[in-house]
């Protein structure tokens, strides 16, 4: 039995044997939409997108595809699941070599019938029949009670823009309509863009500047609600060649404006509240100081650190700053140079405490005699804010597999109620398992009891064809 730190328990989620081969594209029928975020077909559980920029499609090498694995009663990877790409019927655009579809993937309900809808960028994509600009392009898929039904291009980029590496959703403008922040990249600079909602058949693709950043780019957004005000804000995190920080942005005025900065900058944020106090927290992952400041977050930040600023009542991100390692007490490994400790986060309240928990994603991490197999745990805060938890690796006792070289095990993470029970679970990714073909691990969270096996989910059981780097990248 896996002891959890502080309040948090596991219980028993029973795992089914035998494995649903892959499908088409339809899903299980549901009688009435859940209204779950990431239930695309409306069954009543959780799915994950897998975004695989990098795999080959109708002989296309880069073209890229999203795999939704979808959710049952014994979570992932005993219902099968579905293939999307620019060669599915309804969806918009051809799947060309180095298209690299999927490279970032979100889940919301954009058209507002109950069932999520997949939101899917494609930076290579080139929007012009000559030349050699990457303009980029989103699409959105809908779903519904069959599985996946068509699609529109949301957003198109401009010149050599590469629009959308970085995505996130949510109702920056409070109209009432999701939007869609996406980042752009360029040889002089990036900047982080909004395409708003709503999003229906022939509306514009046109996006708006939220802010740019010279000879640099954004390197991480999510969405939360850092002011207690009910509405969405955007986090960014970014860098360039003089510039660094983390911002929140607000456009509740009806224009952008940054209401808190730091100028730490980290390669992955997000947002939860992790002390309880009713109050959005934010962690940035692998920290770093702004070259420019004369002060940081986090002085130790061997093999990475973890920065997480608290919520306060009243204001945005006005409560204390906790540091966290795998130096600091009561976290599992060993800090050292390159782990990627804090490469990737996500956030669910594991327990339903109402303290939500962070999952960490350690990618680098050598296990053993293995560089780079990996790792991920989970942090629990403390009363005073502080973080402990446990930590699995492909060699801990009841997880599936064997922790091997280059694994990468951890290098993406998710959570979700993906087997129904009321509970958030958490998928890890190992892109590089197998040779590259890569992998999804399912871990189970219940109320109390023995913990249930941690299960993997990878291309050859789900018969998928033309997989790289499957676990690279998961819908959050």
């Amino acid at each position: 039995m896996r002891i959890r730190p502080l309040t948090v328990t596991a219980t028993a989620v029973a795992l089914a044997a035998v494995l649903t081969p892959s499908g088409p594209i339809e899903g299980t029928a549901a009688a009435a939409p859940s209204g779950l975020k990431g239930d695309f077909n409306g069954d009543g559980y959780e799915d994950l997108a897998v975004g695989m920029p990098k795999a080959v499609v109708d002989g296309r090498a880069k073209a890229g595809y999203v795999n939704v694995i979808w959710g049952g009663p014994n979570g992932l990877g005993t219902a099968g699941s579905a293939r999307v790409s620019q060669s599915t019927a309804g969806v918009p655009g051809t799947a060309e070599a180095g298209d690299l579809f999927g490279t970032s993937v979100s889940a919301a309900d954009l058209n507002g019938d109950g069932y999520s809808d997949l939101a899917v960028t494609a930076p290579g994509e080139q929007l012009k029949d000559t030349g050699t600009d990457h303009e980029g392009t989103a699409t959105v898929v809908w779903g519904s009670a069959s599985g996946f039904t068509g699609g529109l291009t949301a957003a198109k980029g401009d010149a050599d823009g590469r629009l959308g590496r970085l995505l996130t959703v949510g109702d920056f403008d409070r109209d009432g309509h999701d939007d869609l922040a996406l980042s752009t990249e360029g040889e002089e600079g990036g900047a982080t863009l909004l395409r708003r909602g709503p999003f229906t058949t022939g509306s514009a693709t046109d996006t708006s500047l939220v802010e740019g950043y010279d000879f640099g780019g954004a390197r991480a957004l999510v969405t939360g609600d850092f002011d207690g005000d009910g509405g969405d804000d955007l986090a960014v995190t970014y860098k360039g060649m003089e510039i660094a920080g983390t911002h929140i942005l607000s456009k509740a005025s009806g224009e952008w404006k940054r209401v808190w900065s730091t100028g730490d900058f980290g390669n992955a944020i997000a947002s939860g509240d992790f002390d309880g106090d009713g109050t959005a927290d934010l962690a940035i992952g692998q920290v770093q100081p702004n070259p420019e400041a004369d002060t940081t977050f986090c002085e130790d930040r061997l093999g990475g650190a973890i920065a997480v600023v608290y919520g306060k009542p009243d204001t945005t991100l006005g409560g204390k700053v906790v540091c966290t390692t795998q130096s600091s007490p009561y976290v599992p490994g060993t800090a050292e140079p390159e782990d990627n400790f804090g490469g990737a986060l996500a956030v669910g309240d594991l327990d339903r405490d109402g303290f939500d928990e962070l999952v960490v994603g350690v990618s680098h991490e050598a296990i053993g005699a293995e560089a780079d197999a990996g790792s991920y745990l989970w942090l629990a805060a403390g009363h005073d804010g502080t973080m402990t938890g446990v930590g699995f690796n492909q060699n801990s006792a009841g997880v599936a597999g064997t922790a091997e070289a280059g694994d990468l095990f951890g290098a993406a993470v998710a959570t979700g109620d993906y087997n129904g029970d009321g509970y958030p679970d958490m998928a890890i990714g190992a892109p590089g398992e197998n040779a590259g073909s890569g992998g999804v691990w399912f871990d189970a969270s219940s109320e109390e009891g023995t913990q249930p096996p941690v299960t993997s989910v990878t291309p050859a059981r789900l018969g998928l064809s033309g997989a790289v780097e499957h676990g690279g990248v998961l819908a959050r």
